[in-house]
């Protein structure tokens, strides 16, 4: 069976985007290369065992695009309300809290940050499938 280890996304101010992981998702360095035209730096906490891959191309100015395909990447947390009130109050301006539905069922209760290239990140409650 294959094992998921990393997702990768591209970044254009790699400090920015670090503090930002480190902030909102408690996500620390785990691994560094830098390369002449590249780095790669590897995120994570001690709950997963999947990391985020920041890729910086050096020299690049030019904002990434994200096209029709990228989704989002999704995390859970105890307290969606307390996660949310946090993030409104250091500046990441979340969307509002929703609750997804199945007639009286809930699924999840949820809200989406972006991180600083645009990249959409859904916060969802530890709750049901979503542990």
């Amino acid at each position: 069976m294959a094992k998921m280890i990393h997702t990768m996304i591209r970044v254009l101010d790699l400090e920015k985007s670090i503090k930002f992981y480190a902030d909102a998702l408690g996500l620390h360095e785990s691994h560094r290369l830098d390369f002449p035209d590249f780095a790669l730096v590897y995120l994570r906490n001690p709950e997963n065992d999947v990391e985020l891959e920041l890729t910086l191309n050096k020299g690049r100015t030019e904002a990434y695009t994200h096209g029709t395909g990228y989704g989002h990447v999704g995390v859970v947390v105890d307290d969606v309300a307390a996660t949310h009130e946090k993030l409104a109050a250091a500046g990441y301006a979340p969307t509002p809290v929703r609750e997804f539905k199945r007639g009286d069922e809930l699924l999840a209760r949820f809200f989406f940050i972006q991180d600083p290239d645009g990249y959409k990140i859904e916060i969802l409650e530890r709750h049901g499938h979503y542990q």
